[in-house]
């Protein structure tokens, strides 16, 4: 298997001035004259710096920062930084079947890198698929996001998600060693799904019992693991959130959402992931293909890829009631998000999907439905932070943290679909060689 690697020795033209650096220089620099959108809300720094020592932010200042003669200076003037984009509901392909298709997953890991993601969270996963690769990813060994990953699912059986590599359990204490084994494959957050289905043109399936979900919860709390869980009602929103679940997987589609409901997750500050690309993308196919023929597109996904889903694909989905049930519902949930952000609440930005094009169609949507773009690059940035517990370390341009950071080239203030116009990507201090990336864009 070929492995890609964040370039370490190749010379890279790095900025609007053409300052040429190599990636063993870049241990410590400062960007200057650019307008730092920081992912915190607050407005943007307009002729900021940002100094960076080794893989983190040292120091942000509208201005110039006093440095020694050693320290490069790096002009960026004209352009917009802002965070890594995150992404907190992905299913990396290439997990399925025995022992999984790593190639199609590293592919899929460098078009979100390409892409500006520079963390991502799977949200289930083959364990052993997914863990191999976070565990390359966090030894350099791979051209990545940063991985963070559930493994298998934790439901009851013939829950929602129940398939080979899930935890099931039904009985309270007996199950806890099934917990204990989950454990023991070191999962940065536990995904439980806590969804009957009978809606939209789902059949009926069991649900996980509330109590045993509260108990469950505790029991990875209590080992220093946070939990998120697949649901799509207020009303078992509510129950996750009273059984101590620290997260929502998904929004709510299946109706509006009551003001209490709103003021609920602003109170509590439950972080809901937003995953409106998902039910958007069936008549978005089968509407408007075009979307196919746009750059980010065409940079990250095959061709094969892409005449398969113009046509086979395409056909399939046009008939089909659930392509028009999400249609119809997608804007529901586009509203509940907005009202949440609007009582403030916590949303997070996640695509349900395995591609860095979702991402920013994720953010799209999220604008189009309401929701400023400055809350959006928030949501994209730190709240998504926020959700896995790693605020301290990521999602903002502030001193102390991680620099994984992404310039571009045109305001996304301006029109969110800017976040796509790429200049640099930047994962812990260090420039990503993005033509080295094993993707179309690359093999032309």
């Amino acid at each position: 298997m070929r492995r890609f690697f964040v370039a370490t020795v190749l010379g890279l033209m790095f900025g609007a001035g053409g300052t040429s650096l190599t990636a063993q220089s870049l241990t410590q620099y400062v960007l200057e004259n650019a307008t730092v959108i920081d992912g915190t809300g607050r407005p943007p720094i307009v002729g900021a710096s940002v100094l960076i020592s080794g893989d983190r932010i040292v120091r942000v200042a509208q201005g110039t920062i006093p440095v020694p003669p050693e320290v490069q200076r790096i002009d960026v003037s004209g352009q917009y930084l802002i965070p890594g984009l995150m992404d907190m509901h992905i299913h990396l392909q290439g997990g399925r079947g025995r022992g999984g298709d790593a190639l199609a997953g590293i592919r899929a890991l460098h078009g979100f890198l390409y892409s500006g993601v520079t963390t991502v969270f799977d949200a289930g996963n083959n364990p052993d698929y997914i863990m191999d690769l976070r565990a390359q990813e966090r030894a350099g060994e791979i051209a990545s996001p940063r991985i963070f990953a559930t493994g298998g699912l934790v439901t009851t059986p013939g829950g929602h998600g129940g398939g080979p590599g899930a935890t099931l359990v039904d009985r309270w204490p007996e199950d806890m060693p099934k917990l204990d084994e989950h454990i023991a494959r070191e999962p940065d957050m536990v995904k439980l799904t806590f969804d009957e289905h009978g809606w939209g043109t789902r059949p009926l399936i069991p649900l996980l019992d509330p109590d045993l979900m509260a108990k469950v919860g505790r029991y990875f709390n209590e080992h220093g693991i946070r939990t998120t869980v697949h649901i799509s009602h207020e009303f078992r929103a509510r129950q996750a959130i009273e059984a101590g679940i620290n997260t929502l997987a998904h929004p709510i589609i299946q109706g509006p959402i009551s003001e209490g409901f709103a003021k609920l997750m602003a109170s509590t500050q439950t972080p809901m992931v937003s995953t409106l690309t998902i039910g958007e993308g069936y008549s978005r196919l089968v509407e408007h293909p075009e979307f196919l023929d746009t750059q980010i597109y065409r940079d990250v996904y095959e061709p094969e890829l892409i005449e398969r889903l113009k046509t086979s694909v395409r056909d399939q989905y046009a008939p089909r009631t659930w392509t028009t049930w999400m249609k119809v519902m997608t804007p529901v949930a586009q509203e509940n998000l907005r009202l949440i952000v609007e009582a403030g609440g916590v949303i997070v930005l996640g695509s349900d999907q395995s591609s860095g094009p979702a991402s920013h169609r994720e953010l799209e949507l999220m604008v189009a439905g309401g929701i400023a773009p400055l809350d959006a690059i928030r949501i994209a940035t730190l709240n998504a932070a926020i959700f896995l517990g790693k605020e301290r370390d990521l999602g903002s341009i502030e001193a102390g943290k991680l620099a994984d950071l992404v310039l571009l080239d045109a305001d996304p203030l301006e029109n969110i679909s800017n976040t796509q116009r790429i200049l640099r990507v930047i994962k812990g201090g260090r420039l990503v060689d993005r033509e080295l990336l094993d993707l179309p864009v690359n093999r032309r």
